[in-house]
């Protein structure tokens, strides 16, 4: 590349990486489109509230919970 001036030289870097992220960005759509369709989990019609460990104040609380027949639910991630 002698005979190019340093501009020269950053324009074609520039243009190189725009180009490498394009063909990324391009990829990335194409994985998203062919990925699969659902990655939510399944919803589940409950019967009543949701009684969740991390918002209960006591400790006393959480025991009487667990002898209610509302479900606890875990938090899974």
């Amino acid at each position: 590349m002698a005979g190019r001036g340093p501009q020269s030289f950053k324009k074609r870097q520039k243009e190189q990486q725009r180009k490498e992220k394009q063909l990324e960005k391009n990829q990335k759509r194409a994985e998203r489109k062919d990925g699969p369709k659902s990655t939510e989990e399944e919803l589940v019609v409950l019967s009543g509230p949701l009684r969740l460990p991390e918002f209960m104040d006591d400790e006393d609380e959480a025991a009487e919970s667990e002898d209610s027949e509302s479900p606890v639910v875990s938090k899974v991630h």
